[in-house]
């Protein structure tokens, strides 16, 4: 009897929990990028491509790869994890490895600038800049520097300019310093100050001033591209005991890029 009583017990705690266990709504997670499969009672990687309408957009490529996916311009290359290349997917495609990509560099690849136009390079495309920047009345005394030779023009007027160019990529992270300006030349007993005398009318960027004769350009909101910035960013050097004080101009025009890579 008590062990026909202890068996039937058993069956009844058996059945009790298998029971619980069917009762009760089982809920499953996976990591984000991933769904529950319930006919292979697993996580699957959700393909965005399909299921994301217009995903991607200005004529890029679909890339999907477990756990999300990324646009790859048509004019870019995938870098495989073995080193080798291949052609930017026109349409939908998925891969299975961590895909790599650069840009570009239409600069050396053939592009269509005139003699006297300089190529710039940056990411997703290229641009052409006048080799001689200057206007009058300043004249080119240098690569990329215009002087005044004339005080009677020049009266109020920075005696030089200096032409420089950068690229970032689209919506870089913030804060970030992006530029440095220095003082050429340093003489005793004068003070350096520091100002974006242009350019920077919606407060995108901020220059700290880091010494006596240097200043970093903070970059202080994403900027989003295609787009150009031209800073013009100022150094005085003054002596209050000598009555001095002239100023130097640097414009600095800021490409970025329509990607985030």
């Amino acid at each position: 009897m008590e062990t026909l009583q202890i068996f039937l017990q058993l069956n009844v705690l058996i059945f009790m929990v298998s029971a619980q266990q069917v009762d009760e709504p089982v809920t499953y997670s996976c990591t984000e990028g991933y769904e529950f499969n319930v006919e292979d009672q697993e996580c699957k990687d959700i393909n965005e491509c399909d299921t994301l309408p217009g995903a991607c957009k200005g004529g890029m490529g679909c890339i999907n790869h477990y756990g999300g996916y990324f646009c790859l311009p048509q004019n870019a290359q995938i870098i495989i994890s073995n080193g080798e290349e291949e052609p930017a997917p026109t349409t939908t495609t998925h891969v299975d490895v961590l895909v790599l990509f650069t840009d570009i560099n239409e600069c050396e690849t053939g592009a269509n600038c005139r003699e006297d136009q300089m190529c710039w390079n940056y990411f997703g495309g290229y641009r052409c800049y006048p080799r001689n920047p200057c206007q009058e009345p300043y004249v080119q005394t240098g690569e990329g520097r215009c002087s005044c030779q004339s005080l009677s023009a020049c009266r109020g007027l920075p005696p030089s300019i200096v032409y420089k160019y950068m690229s970032i990529t689209s919506e870089r992270s913030v804060p970030a310093d992006i530029f440095q300006i220095q003082a050429t030349s340093v003489f005793p007993n004068m003070h350096n100050t520091f100002r974006i005398k242009a350019g920077n009318e919606d407060g995108q960027f901020f220059l700290r001033r880091s010494s006596n004769v240097n200043a970093m350009l903070v970059m202080t909101r994403p900027l989003i591209g295609p787009r150009e910035h031209v800073l013009d960013l100022e150094m005085v050097t003054q002596n209050s005991a000598l009555s001095y004080r002239s100023s130097s101009l640097l414009r600095l025009t800021v490409i970025v890029g329509p990607y985030v890579f």
